[in-house]
């Protein structure tokens, strides 16, 4: 039986094709700067998303914990989203590893943080407050799509207030492709990206931290404090070049697809989702509470993973098939009417 798994688009498994030139990449000692295949993909990603230079890291959360390091100092204060990435779901890499404070606000139901609210967390220059220096974004957040016009509005908002801006862009291409953006356009509104090869782009590891070349340096410097330094890392950067050669535009199949299957299980009674929410690749799906285990585990027999905290998470990628979205809307159709 053909698996069809929608927990995450970090599921994804590299093609033969990407498996190819992972064979084949030239490869040096990065920790020296000597891994041209590495070398080759940070100057990529910057062009990409209109920054000056690139750091290849392990893991989006390395990346994010890099930005923050590397923007904050011990007693600093980041501002970012109650449910952003990189303040749930990363352990308090920033306060464990860099005594950084963060100051948590409610998303706005767009995806944004509201301005008006973020300036009234900015602690007063005074003693008894911790420095509050960075505003962190997500794009996109639980699959939604900030406006270029708000991205804009935030980043005039932190140069009249002395704030650096972070994007935790791990879906960055998702957004651009989305917004009919290139990924620069984005990009170039922010102090530091953090881009992941690893969701989407299906690489099957990786994340690219992009900033000025001085903000370059001291992440660097930090990777490497963070244990970040990888030695023959080309035959890994080979597949995150595969991926931002090949699997950029084909994110829009992802998005058709997951409008798809909102489409489809919106028909189904007992379930609540609105297909004009549905911006990429998530849909978010309300089931009554008492069925959403049975209707899991009734997926799960048809070879079918699903995920989700409360809600009901289904994620497309390039693993997932149109045929694929069918055969789903049918086995949650079949439970439902049993």
């Amino acid at each position: 039986m053909r698996i069809i798994d929608l927990r995450s688009d970090t599921v994804t498994r590299p093609s033969e094709a990407m498996r190819r030139v992972m064979a084949a990449a030239e490869v040096g000692d990065d920790v020296y700067g000597e891994d041209p295949t590495v070398n080759r993909l940070q100057e990529v990603g910057a062009e990409l998303t209109g920054q000056q230079a690139a750091l290849f890291v392990p893991s989006g959360t390395q990346s994010n914990l890099l930005a923050l390091l590397s923007h904050c100092r011990r007693g600093d204060e980041y501002i970012v989203g109650q449910q952003a990435h990189c303040y749930r779901y990363e352990g308090g890499g920033g306060a464990v590893f860099g005594s950084i404070q963060p100051q948590p606000i409610d998303h706005c139901a767009d995806g944004s943080l509201d301005l008006e609210q973020v300036a009234r967390m900015i602690k007063p220059d005074d003693h008894h407050f911790a420095r509050t220096r960075l505003l962190c974004l997500e794009n996109t957040h639980h699959g939604k799509v900030l406006s270029l016009d708000y991205q804009r509005r935030t980043a005039d908002f932190c140069r009249d207030r002395g704030l650096k801006l972070h994007l935790d862009g791990a879906r960055l291409a998702n957004a651009a492709v989305a917004g009919g953006h290139a990924p620069a356009a984005i990009g170039q509104l922010y102090d530091s990206v953090s881009l992941c090869l690893s969701k989407g782009l299906g690489a099957p590891v990786g994340s690219l931290l992009c900033g000025s070349r001085d903000f370059i340096a001291e992440a660097h410097r930090w990777r490497k404090v963070c244990g970040g330094g990888m030695r023959q890392a080309g035959i890994l950067a080979a597949a995150g070049l595969f991926a931002l050669e090949h699997h950029v535009e084909r994110l829009a199949e992802d998005h058709v697809n997951a409008r798809r299957l909102a489409e489809g299980l919106g028909e189904i009674a007992a379930l609540r989702v609105d297909p004009a929410t549905v911006q990429s690749n998530m849909v978010f799906v309300d089931c009554p509470a008492e069925r959403q285990q049975p209707l899991m585990e009734h997926l799960r027999e048809q070879g079918i993973l699903v995920g989700g905290y409360g809600q009901l998470r289904f994620v497309t990628h390039l693993d997932v098939l149109p045929a694929d979205i069918e055969r789903v809307i049918t086995a949650c159709r079949r439970f439902f009417s049993s």
